[in-house]
C-alpha cells in the first residue's frame, strides 16, 4: 500500500511542525495552488517572508542570473551581490554604519548578542533584557531573550545575566535598568506575541534611560522590517534610533537571508575572525535581496504596503464594531495586522482555509494578517466577506 506524503512526513521528521493539510503545487502572485486544484489567497505571506508574493519576475531573474555565475563561495571572497545589497540596506537604515549577513533571523539575533557582549566587555556592562511576550528565535541565545514559556519550557538553563521587562510598563523599565545594563532588545511591533505595539511613552523612557546609563538599544525588525509597516523599519514610528538592528524574512525574497546592523557605537567591536558564517550572505540570496530592495524602496512598494494595510485595518475595525463581543481589539501597521478575539482563533483560521484564504492564529486569540505587499482591495474584500459570515455564525452560537 502506497503511503501518502503526510504519512511519509510523519515517519521521517521530528514532530516540530503541525503541518497544514495541503499538498502544494506552486505559487504565483498572491496565490498558492494545491495539487488537487485549489487556489488559496495568501494573507499568511510565508510568515512575513513573501513580501513580493510568489515567483515575482524580478526575483526569479535575479536568482537565475546569479546562479549561473556561482551559487556559493567562501566569505573569504568579496562578492558583488553582497556589497550591492549592503549598500542598499545601509542607505535605507539611517544611523547604521556596518552590516553582517546571516542565514536567518535567529542567527542575526545571536550575532547581536555577541556584538553587544563584546561591546559590554569594554564598557563594564553585562545585563541584557527583553520584553514580556517577546519572540526573538529558537536558538539558545535567542530563547534566553524570549520570555514566553511556550518556547522556553524544557530548554533551560539559559544564558546568564538575561531578564525581562514588562511590555510597555515604564515603572518596570525604570526599576530594572541600571549602570550594569548592557542592552534592551525589543520588537517595536511584537509579531508572534500578537501584534502588540510599543507605546511612545515606553520608547521615550527607553531613550532617556540610554542617555543616563549608556546601554544599547537592540531592535528586532525580523518580521516588521523591510517596508512591512509602510516605513522601512517599524522603529521609525517611535524615532527610537537603535544601536543594533536585526532583519531577515522579507529581505531574501524567499531565500534564507538575514542581517545584523550596527551604528557608530558598535561599528568597530568585531575584529577579524571574531565572528563568521558559512552560508550567511549567500550570493544567490543577496541577488534576490537586491531585487526586493529595488521593488520595496525604489519602486515604492513600501508605500503600497502602508496603503493596503490601512485598508485592511479599516475593514477589521468595521468588523469590531459589528461584533464587539467577539473582537477585543484590532492592532497593527501596514501589512502587519492582528484581530484579537475574545475566543480562541484557530477554528476561524481553519474555516477560512476551507473557504480559500490563508491566515494564521498567534498567541491563541489573535488572527494575524501578513500578506504580500502586492495584495489588492478585491482580495481583502473577499476575505472580510468570509470572515464576516464566520463571525456572524459564531455570534449566533454564543
Amino acid at each position: 500500500m502506497n503511503k501518502t506524503i503526510f504519512q511519509r512526513e510523519d515517519e521521517l521528521f521530528f514532530h516540530t511542525y503541525r503541518r497544514l493539510p495541503l499538498e502544494l503545487d506552486y505559487g504565483e502572485g498572491v496565490y498558492l495552488y494545491t495539487k488537487d486544484g485549489r487556489r488559496l489567497v495568501d494573507f499568511f505571506g510565508g510568515l512575513a517572508v513573501n513580501a513580493l508574493g510568489y515567483c515575482h519576475p524580478k526575483i526569479v531573474r535575479a536568482i537565475e542570473k546569479q546562479i549561473r555565475r556561482y551559487n556559493h563561495v567562501s566569505n573569504y571572497f568579496i562578492q558583488d551581490t553582497q556589497v550591492e545589497l549592503a549598500e542598499r540596506i545601509l542607505c535605507a537604515s539611517q544611523g547604521m554604519k556596518k552590516i553582517f549577513f546571516t542565514n536567518s533571523g535567529t542567527e542575526a539575533v545571536e550575532g547581536a548578542i555577541k556584538l553587544a557582549r563584546k561591546w559590554g566587555k569594554e564598557n563594564n556592562k553585562v545585563d541584557l533584557f527583553c520584553l514580556t511576550n517577546s519572540f526573538h528565535g529558537r536558538t539558545m541565545g535567542a530563547l534566553s531573550l524570549t520570555e514566553r514559556p511556550k518556547y522556553r519550557d524544557g530548554f533551560d538553563p539559559f544564558l546568564p545575566n538575561t531578564g525581562y521587562i514588562t511590555f510597555n510598563c515604564v515603572p518596570d523599565l525604570l526599576s530594572k535598568v541600571t549602570e550594569r545594563t548592557l542592552g534592551v532588545i525589543l520588537e517595536c511591533i511584537q509579531g508572534e506575541g500578537g501584534i502588540n505595539i510599543v507605546s511612545q511613552e515606553f520608547a521615550r523612557a527607553l531613550k532617556e534611560l540610554r542617555e543616563r546609563y549608556g546601554f544599547l538599544i537592540i531592535v528586532d525588525e525580523i518580521q516588521s522590517g523591510i517596508g512591512r509597516t509602510g516605513k522601512f523599519y517599524s522603529y521609525e514610528y517611535l524615532e527610537l534610533e537603535p544601536d543594533i538592528v536585526v532583519i531577515a524574512k522579507a529581505i531574501g525574497g524567499g531565500l534564507p537571508l538575514g542581517a545584523l546592523l550596527g551604528n557608530d557605537r558598535v561599528a568597530e567591536c568585531f575584529a577579524y575572525g571574531a565572528h563568521g558564517t558559512t552560508f550567511g550572505g549567500n550570493p544567490v540570496a543577496c541577488a534576490a535581496g537586491c531585487a526586493v530592495m529595488e521593488e520595496v524602496v525604489d519602486n515604492k512598494l513600501m508605500e503600497q504596503a502602508g496603503a493596503i494595510g490601512l485598508y485592511i485595518l479599516t475593514c477589521a475595525s468595521e468588523l469590531k464594531e459589528k461584533f464587539p463581543t467577539l473582537i477585543k481589539e484590532v492592532r497593527g501597521r501596514g501589512c502587519m495586522i492582528g484581530i484579537d478575539l475574545t475566543i480562541e482563533g484557530q477554528s476561524i483560521v481553519d474555516t477560512l482555509l476551507e473557504r480559500g484564504f490563508l491566515v494564521n492564529c498567534t498567541n491563541t486569540t489573535v488572527i494575524r494578517f501578513l500578506p504580500p505587499y502586492i495584495i489588492e482591495k478585491e482580495h481583502c474584500d473577499a476575505l472580510f466577506t468570509e470572515l464576516n459570515d464566520i463571525l456572524r455564525a459564531k455570534a449566533e452560537w454564543h
